[in-house]
């Protein structure tokens, strides 16, 4: 597992030239550069990096000034560098380029693969090369020990069900943590490819070894009632297995495969040696 892979990178390594002030207005972006950057070089990151609810990364998150994505907050920050993602505000991103910033763009992470594509991009970007290529190393060895275990056991069938009915199609990082953690994602036999909605009857109906529900969020709304509709209770009393989504889920990080790591417990497969 890799909970103490970034404590290492952050405090080792210098690279001859680097950016000194760079600036994250990404939660993805946020959280990477939180893993990789040397002490002092972040100097602010998304308001949603400090979200527990959405960021694996809340708590070191707190350690950060927090930016809300707007071009006057970000100029006014002075950076060298600014971290954005494919779909991060355009009208920022677009104007901050046009005014000769250097701004780097990732792409989202739909797979484990590309975690690691975006991390050593990432690693380029900071001139953290050494980190990324150590982190990644480690996820590595770590994705081929849980994928040969997955294909030693059964793969129990399992539902990803968000409020809304929304679910993790065969092409999205969900489809890749539920399979590459031995369990079979419903989705995919539906034929839901990047996602799509899975209808509460249809999910009853599928009888699902395993039901992984979207964490639940204060407040009341149709679509998070979904998430409680009395069927569906009946459906997750024991001994069906249940588990919840966590941040870990929102982005793809490292800190993902931890995710992947609980999900087996959560079901009851065995632990990896």
């Amino acid at each position: 597992m890799l909970a103490g892979v970034w404590l290492v990178s952050m405090a080792s390594g210098a690279a001859a030239e680097r950016p000194q002030r760079v600036v994250s207005m990404n939660l993805c972006t946020d959280q990477l550069a939180m893993l990789l950057a040397a002490p002092g070089q972040l100097i602010s990151v998304s308001y949603l990096a400090r979200d527990a609810r959405s960021s694996a990364m809340a708590e070191v998150a707190q350690n950060f000034d927090v930016n809300h994505g707007l071009a006057e907050e970000i100029a006014f920050l002075r950076p060298d560098l600014v971290l954005a993602g494919r779909y991060t505000t355009r009208v920022t991103v677009d104007m901050l380029q046009r005014l000769g910033y250097r701004v780097e763009i990732f792409q989202p992470e739909n797979t484990l693969d590309d975690i690691r594509t975006n991390l050593l991009q990432m690693g380029k970007a900071l001139g953290r090369e050494a980190e990324a290529e150590r982190i990644a190393e480690a996820m590595d060895r770590d994705i081929l020990n849980l994928r040969v275990a997955a294909d030693r056991g059964p793969r129990p069938e399992t539902a990803v069900y968000y409020s809304s009915g929304y679910t993790a199609g065969g092409r999205s990082l969900g489809h890749d943590i539920v399979t590459t953690a031995g369990l079979q994602n419903i989705a995919a036999k539906l034929g839901l490819g990047a996602g799509g909605i899975l209808p509460l009857e249809a999910l009853i109906l599928s009888d699902a070894d395993m039901v992984i529900r979207g964490a639940s969020y204060q407040g009341h709304s149709r679509s998070e009632e979904m998430l409680r509709h009395p069927a569906l209770q009946k459906m997750l009393a024991a001994p069906r297995l249940t588990a919840e989504t966590r941040p870990e889920w929102t982005c793809g990080t490292p800190l993902t495969l931890n995710a992947i790591h609980d999900l087996r417990a959560a079901a009851g497969l065995e632990p990896l040696e």
